[in-house]
């Protein structure tokens, strides 16, 4: 499926264009230590015409009828093209972590790295992680890797999204 460049996006932002939209689908997370979930969830990836994409997530649980139940997750961020196909991605999450990610962007790909981890006194231990999108068959996939809770970097979670019908 081809992607329709918005002329009043930033041309620094044409690698990430394949982000843009709102999506919607389902997801699994499981890690040692943690119930394994299945969620439902929403992605909005906007711009201003400024060289940044505006990133907001939100997921719930989803019960074994289909219905999304209690709120899951949620992150608010920034994706930052950089030069030679770089990219800084920004989030924050209201269990009181922030996390700046560093990668590369490929055409309809990103995998990035935390480059920092900053935690409130209370939130939990954790201390790395590694991400994984793509823009496969008109779809948004993403696998994150994590470390936390004194587990060494491994799988946490995944997700398949598409577009909403919004969005189209």
């Amino acid at each position: 499926m081809p992607i329709e460049l918005d002329t009043t996006m930033h041309p620094d932002l044409a690698p990430l264009a394949w982000l843009l939209g709102e999506w919607e689908g389902t997801g699994v997370a499981g890690y040692p230590e943690l119930p394994t979930v299945n969620f439902a969830q929403e992605i909005s990836c906007t711009h201003d015409g400024r060289p940044f994409l505006r990133w907001e997530t939100r997921s719930w649980v989803v019960g074994e009828d289909g219905s999304r139940g209690e709120p899951f997750e949620t992150e608010l961020g920034f994706w930052r093209p950089l030069p030679e196909g770089e990219v800084e991605l920004l989030l924050s999450h209201p269990t009181g972590v922030t996390e700046l990610y560093y990668g590369k962007t490929e055409p309809a790909k990103a995998e990035l790295r935390t480059d920092g981890v900053l935690r409130s006194p209370d939130a939990r231990e954790y201390s790395a992680a590694h991400r994984l999108y793509g823009y496969v068959q008109g779809g948004l996939m993403w696998a994150t890797d994590m470390a936390a809770l004194g587990q060494p970097l491994q799988s946490y979670a995944s997700a398949q999204l598409s577009r909403s019908a919004a969005t189209g």
